[in-house]
């Protein structure tokens, strides 16, 4: 992470890199002011210990009683927060998780200032940051003896992934059954668009079918001057005609472009350098060069053998693959079916019209993921709300033939967070649960059924964006048969922090092959996402100026280079703003 001294007179920089402080720790806020007492689990304050998480995270908990929260160090409990008597509240208010006073004010405050020390060791990092698998195990005697009724066991915690690992996990998931190995669907050439070659494209016939003109003029055959010759129908020889007669040695034609050459034609003289002096004859009068062998006439099978391969399997059906499989002989193509998937946006706070009201917020997601997702390469069935019930989530997956559901919000520990409890209670395998990456950790992936799987996404509209592209985008990626894209790094314009653990992932602009930081990157922001062309992936601790980093294009990216496509101009201290609003 780049370390600034506040007196060096950047307030700028420093207020950015307070701005991104408060954007990583507003997950944690959020969360803690919504939180009842210390009862409640924030696995990143180390509470509960993994003994009673495991209770909570895997299903519906059992009749074990964790004790008394006796401190204990090596569980990282109490954070620090709570050891100072200055972060305590007054006698008689009660302590929150995260820190002194109301709804964890302390701990935010700690991280804001710990964030602008520049993170000098993991001594700063104790309590509200400690990744859980630092957490040791329970030593014998945490637990309560367990009630003869209470399940045999339970799945201990496990460490979040990191973050390429999940999107290795994410691509690998489908293999076993990938939408490729099914039947693929015939399509006509206008509604190819968009979809992908199931497989190869090889051309039914020569590119060119035959020898053809290149360009209006007249078709010679020998040396000229060439005697004039109108042919068969008076006019010369069009485009699309038939059968053409010889030309003798000494003559010409004319002839339009994309015409069939006569059998015994050397070359073709374009209209602008040739002379007809109205005698019969035709002279290169205003040639640059003489006419050479061959000049300005399209052979057949200069681009392509009938039987040669045009396209791979995997290939996108662009517009110009379009034209390029007309033009090879096709009515049809044999695409991959697109993999189904329903979009479930659980939340009684989201409104569905009107301005925010009495405690709702509008409902972000709904409208932004199902067009992502088409973009992406799925066909989209439903985007339903479901009501924060755990009995009507299990109904909503349960009842599901999706290939893939999406959900969105309710994969923490919340009071009303249904997700894990619902995939413990289908039976559902995870196969990522929490990853390192800011915004965004609480993702998951699970597999509901040998092909079918699940993506819950984070309800924060930028953490979901975050979680559509760790661990949605490469599993669609398997289940449409498209190639992994090619990694093409960006030299940052300007030093991003980092999280001290965790990937980063912020949304950039590309603007003379450099990779722009956008601000409005908190985990519940999109102004900054929707004016980006890629999100850079930061490493732990940060990248400075000028450090080549992956970033991930969006579908609607126009890629590297040029001046950039976001439509905002730049202010004094490099990072872009929308005009008039710096």
């Amino acid at each position: 992470m780049t370390r600034r001294d506040p007196r060096s007179g950047d307030a700028d920089g420093l207020d950015r890199q307070v701005d991104e402080a408060l954007a990583l720790a507003n997950e944690k806020a959020t969360a803690q002011r919504a939180s009842p007492p210390p009862d409640v689990p924030d696995p990143e304050l180390g509470w509960p210990p993994p003994s009673v998480a495991r209770t909570i995270r895997h299903g519906a908990p059992d009749n074990r009683k964790a004790p008394p929260p006796v401190p204990d160090d090596a569980l990282g409990w109490p954070p620090p927060t709570l050891h100072r008597p200055e972060a305590m509240p007054p006698e008689g208010e009660p302590t929150y998780p995260g820190g002194g006073g109301v709804a964890g004010a302390g701990a935010l405050d700690a991280d804001v200032d710990v964030w602008r020390r520049g993170l000098p060791d993991d001594s700063a990092l104790q309590g509200s940051r400690r990744r859980r698998h630092t957490v040791q195990d329970p030593r014998p005697g945490d637990l309560a003896p367990a009630p003869d009724n209470a399940p045999d066991a339970h799945p201990p915690e496990a460490p979040l992934t990191a973050w390429p690992d999940a999107r290795r996990i994410a691509a690998r998931a489908a293999r076993a059954a990938p939408a490729r190995a099914a039947a693929p669907v015939l399509r006509a050439l206008d509604d190819a668009l968009g979809h992908v070659l199931a497989e190869p494209l090889t051309a039914l016939t020569d590119l060119p079918p035959f020898d053809t003109s290149a360009m209006d003029g007249w078709a010679l055959a020998g040396p000229g001057p060439w005697r004039l010759t109108a042919g068969r129908s008076g006019r010369g020889i069009l485009a699309g005609t038939g059968v053409v007669e010889p030309l003798s040695d000494g003559h010409a034609v004319q002839i339009a472009t994309g015409a069939r050459i006569p059998p015994g034609a050397t070359a073709v003289l374009r209209s602008e350098y040739g002379a007809d002096t109205g005698d019969g004859w035709l002279y290169a009068a205003k040639a640059p060069q003489p006419v050479g062998f061959g000049q300005d006439i399209r052979p057949r099978g200069q681009e392509c053998r009938s039987g040669d391969l045009l396209l791979p399997a995997g290939t996108r059906v662009t517009p110009a693959v379009l034209g390029l499989a007309a033009a090879a002989g096709y009515d049809e193509l044999a695409t991959v079916r697109r993999p189904r998937v329903e979009v479930l946006v659980l939340g009684d706070e989201l409104l569905h019209r009107g301005l925010p009201r009495e405690g709702g917020i509008r409902d972000a997601l709904g409208p932004m993921l199902g067009p992502w997702l088409r973009a992406l390469g799925a066909e989209v069935s439903s985007t339903r709300r479901i009501a924060d019930e755990a009995d009507a989530l299990y109904a909503a997956i349960d009842g599901s033939s999706a290939d893939l559901v999406v959900t969105t919000g309710g994969t923490a520990a919340g009071p009303v967070d249904h997700v894990h409890p619902t995939l413990h209670r289908l039976g559902a395998e995870l196969l990522v649960d929490g990853v390192e990456v800011r915004p965004g950790h609480p993702m998951l992936l699970a597999r509901l059924a040998p092909e079918r799987h699940l993506v819950g996404l984070p309800g924060n509209p930028l953490a979901a964006v975050s979680g559509l592209l760790t661990l949605a985008e490469p599993l669609l990626r398997t289940l449409t048969g498209r190639p992994e894209p090619e990694r093409r790094p960006a030299p940052l314009a300007e030093a991003v922090s980092g999280h001290p653990h965790n990937t980063r992932l912020v949304p950039v602009t590309f603007r003379y092959d450099e990779a722009r930081p956008l601000r409005f990157s908190g985990p519940a922001m999109l102004r900054g996402v929707a004016v980006a062309d890629a999100l850079a992936v930061i490493p732990p601790g940060g990248a400075g100026r000028g450090t080549e980093v992956e970033v991930l294009e969006l579908p609607w990216s126009s890629g590297t280079g040029g001046t950039g496509g976001s439509g905002q101009d730049d202010d004094d201290d490099g990072i872009p703003t929308q005009e008039g609003h710096a």
